[in-house]
Parts: structure tokens; sequence; C-alpha cells
């Protein structure tokens, strides 16, 4: 709880590409960003619910000199501003790490927690009544190693391929729209009666 009394918010965590838009490789402009179908609505319903939305994405093509992180910023911005004009809100955050596993090791890449640890700081959201999803299993461990209520994984895009490295207590699902559901049912689920 704040020193004025708030309590932190619940969040769902997102991968972006793969999860949220088709995954093309080291993707920076908007041009090439493409929605994976009925993701916008899938947003705006999680968001209608008092979720808050949060995008946690490892992007090394900036290490790697493909991009930079003002190319990123503006990327997310004009990610926003679609997303606004198709279902009316913006997300609660953007969080990536730039760095290049190949060449160093930091704390923020996924599956390490560091992004979704800054989000819940920075945001005051609350990782125990939250949930992660995306399409690799390093999203599910960063998810689990910040101790969210429920990790998912979207058979989109890499999905299909990431079942064997997953941990036991993975809920798989078909897609975006199909985790909105699921996290729908259980957060309405777990809301004391008299919440607003």
């Amino acid at each position: 709880m704040s020193s004025d009394g708030r309590m932190p918010r619940p969040a769902v965590f997102m991968d972006r590409d793969g999860t949220l838009n088709y995954d093309k490789s080291y993707l920076y402009k908007f041009e090439d960003f493409e929605w994976i179908d009925r993701v916008p609505e899938a947003l705006a319903r999680l968001k209608a619910s008092g979720l808050a939305l949060v995008v946690i994405t490892n992007q090394s093509g900036i290490n790697r000199g493909y991009f930079t992180c003002q190319d990123l910023f503006k990327l997310h911005g004009q990610v926003d501003q679609d997303l606004f004009e198709k279902v009316g809100f913006k997300m609660d955050g953007w969080y990536f790490c730039p760095h290049n596993p190949e060449i160093e090791s930091c704390a923020c890449r996924k599956p390490a927690p560091g992004l979704l640890q800054k989000a819940s700081q920075e945001l005051f959201l609350d990782p125990a009544r939250s949930y992660m999803v995306g399409d690799k299993a390093l999203d599910i461990k960063a998810g689990l190693a910040i101790g969210v209520k429920r990790a998912i994984l979207v058979l989109t895009s890499y999905g299909q391929r990431q079942q064997k490295y997953l941990p036991p207590e993975t809920l798989m699902v078909k897609d975006f729209p199909e985790a909105a559901d699921f996290i729908l049912r259980d957060f309405s689920q777990s809301q004391p009666k008299n919440f607003p």
C-alpha cells in the first residue's frame, strides 16, 4: 500500500513480437507492424476490467546496430496511437532490453525479471495479482521469476516449438485473445464482491 492508501494494481505483462503482432525479424518500422487478429479488441477488454497493460520485450537489434532506441520509442508511440484510434486507449508502459546476449549479460533481458521488476516499481503494480503472456519459454520464466499469478504461453509464432521448454504449471492457449478470455474469467473470480 502506498503512503496515500492506494493498493498496487494488477497487470498483464506481455511480450510484443509473436504475441501481440506478427513476428518480423528486428521490427522497428511502423509500416512493418501488423497486429495479430483481434488483439486490439482483446487488449480493450483487459483494460476495461481495470488491469494495467505493460509490454516487456527483448530488442537486441539495438545493440546489434540494426536500429536505435529512438527508433523503438517512435515505433511504440505509433503503435500506441494506432491502438488509441482503434479502441480508445494506450498501453500503460513499454519496457525493452537493448542488450545483445551473445556479447553481454544483463538483468533485464528475459528470462531475467529485471524489466518486470522495473515496471512494477515505476507503475505501482502487484506481480502476485498479475499475469504474463508470451510466445516463448523465456517470457514464461520471466513472469514466474517475479511471482505472477499465472503465466500463459500463446501458440502463435514460436509458441508451437516452445512447449518442451515450459515449466509444468504453464497454461497454453491458441492466441492472445484466448489468453485474455482466461485472464478476464480468472480476474473477475478473484475480485471482492464489492469491487466496482
